[in-house]
């Protein structure tokens, strides 16, 4: 049997991936709608993801230092190195996209579902505003293009290498597809 990650990890690691890709989606959609009431919410939805992925992020390092199954790298050779590269990575713009998205709430200040209001830090400092959002966008895109690259290496672990990669965190796949082939 293939090692496979724990259900707290395997959960974990869906959770902030759909949150990301849906954060993106939503962040993309902002502008679309008109300023006041619709845009307010759009924006106040998207921080309430962002406050929810930086807690399920928090959650997944402290479960991952603590208790969560820690699994070789399935190469232990310059590919596993590269693939624990990557996973830093993808952790380090993690967490400098949410620090920003923080720092962007806060330089703005911003209307939360019109129920109460963060204040703006330097509000006569449009420019530090609006350097920090920019900032938090192309972060944004560097991460959803990583993650992107993280799921064809893993889709290509499946398909072409047959090695049971993507089976470690998706534990079903590996009951319907049998035992990795080396």
């Amino acid at each position: 049997m293939n090692p496979t990650y724990d259900s707290r990890t395997v959960f974990l690691h869906w959770l902030s991936a759909a949150l990301v890709l849906g954060l993106w989606i939503v962040g993309q959609c902002i502008d679309f709608f008109p300023k006041g009431a619709p845009r307010v919410t759009v924006r106040s939805l998207h921080i309430t993801l962002g406050v929810l992925l930086l807690v399920a992020v928090a959650l997944r390092l402290v479960w991952r230092r603590s208790g969560g199954v820690k699994l070789a790298p399935a190469d232990p050779g310059v590919a596993g190195k590269l693939a624990v590269g990557v996973h830093h990575l993808l952790y380090a713009l993690l967490i400098a996209l949410l620090a920003l998205g923080l720092a962007s709430v806060w330089f703005r200040g911003d209307n939360i579902f019109n129920l109460f209001t963060v204040p703006a830090f330097d509000p006569g400092n449009k420019a530090l505003a609006h350097n920090t959002v920019e900032l938090h966008g192309l972060l944004a895109n560097i991460l959803l293009a990583m993650a992107g690259l993280h799921a064809a290496a893993a889709l290509w672990h499946h398909w072409s290498l047959k090695d049971g990669v993507l089976a470690r965190m998706w534990p079903g796949l590996a009951l319907r597809s049998g035992p990795p082939k080396n």
